[in-house]
């Protein structure tokens, strides 16, 4: 199986005022087969985004990135502005972003950015142009009546399918789709992700980043769950929703919050991530801390945990 994104050890740490430093994603290491569907989940700022931003080379200027990145042949991490532009972002690696209205042209229609992203990406002569662009709109379900409107006439819901539409144009071997469900009712999330799924069947890779588990379970093949910046659970996504469950007890608590659940909420909050503990970051929520939780435990297994939960019981 061709491996179409290879992350070793990426870690990005933010240099803020006063010399303070944030350590957003810590030693984060997965990979990304043709075809398959990675969703990366976890709470509000437990850095998936910074970890989508820092593969795209989208972060601000005071970012420190450590370990590589690879895809097509190419180290990402490490590429210039240049190369980034011209080669990657959009041809070899889609994004739908998490703000679509920042990344949205303001003074330039839907029609208008769909029309410049469908020529540049795949050639279409003027003649199909309009046809390619409706097309376009149309797997990302954004109305066509509304293709001739601005970013500020569009509602968060409309804005996420432009953006979404922009993403798939190009079908690129790699797509990074950011939070693609924001402002949308369940049934345009799921027609949403159905299209982002066709994307990784049609031999493509997808990493779905989301805090929309329902959206995770409906299309992963697999599952990484964050926490304080870092990977604690890496599992395929049928044992993670479904038998023996997961194994850490951060992602078991994620589950059971659910309504359809347990509808219970993990208790606490999570760690600031310019004071993370020394030890395992989890420990202060915790049920089954103990001393041991002290040092902070190593991804084994598809598990950072002293204290996993039997498979058998999960």
């Amino acid at each position: 199986m061709t491996t179409l994104l290879s992350v070793t050890g990426l870690s990005v740490r933010f240099r803020m005022r006063g010399g303070r430093t944030v350590d957003a994603v810590t030693g984060v290491s997965f990979g990304l087969a043709a075809g398959e569907c990675l969703a990366l989940v976890g709470e509000s700022g437990c850095g998936k985004s910074v970890l989508a931003s820092a593969l795209l080379g989208l972060l601000p200027g005071n970012a420190e990135v450590r370990g590589t990145a690879h895809t097509g042949g190419r180290e990402l991490l490490g590429a210039d502005e240049d190369t980034l532009a011209r080669q990657v972002r959009g041809r070899r690696v889609g994004l739908v972003p998490q703000s679509p209205a920042a990344h949205l042209t303001p003074v330039r229609t839907v029609r208008a950015q769909l029309t410049e992203t469908v020529r540049e990406l795949t050639g279409t002569p003027k003649a199909g142009l309009t046809a390619a662009v409706t097309a376009a709109a149309a797997r990302a379900a954004f109305p066509p009546d509304h293709l001739d409107r601005y970013p500020h006439q569009l509602s968060g819901g409309l804005a996420q399918r432009a953006a979404t539409a922009l993403a798939l144009v190009g079908d690129a071997p790699l797509l990074i789709a950011d939070e693609p469900t924001t402002g949308l009712d369940r049934a345009l999330a799921d027609r949403t992700m159905d299209e982002l799924r066709r994307h990784a069947d049609d031999g493509r890779g997808l990493l779905v980043i989301t805090h929309d588990l329902a959206a995770a379970a409906r299309i992963a093949d697999r599952v990484a769950v964050m926490y304080a910046g870092r990977v604690v659970e890496l599992a395929p996504a049928d044992a993670f929703f479904g038998e023996p469950g997961p194994r850490h007890p951060y992602a078991a608590g994620l589950l059971a919050a659910l309504p359809e659940r347990d509808f219970t909420p993990i208790p606490g909050m999570p760690p600031e991530l310019d004071a993370l503990p020394g030890g395992c970051a989890f420990a202060p929520r915790c049920p089954r801390v103990t001393d041991a939780c002290a040092e902070r435990p190593a991804l084994t297994g598809g598990t950072a945990c002293h204290h996993a939960l039997d498979p058998a019981h999960a």
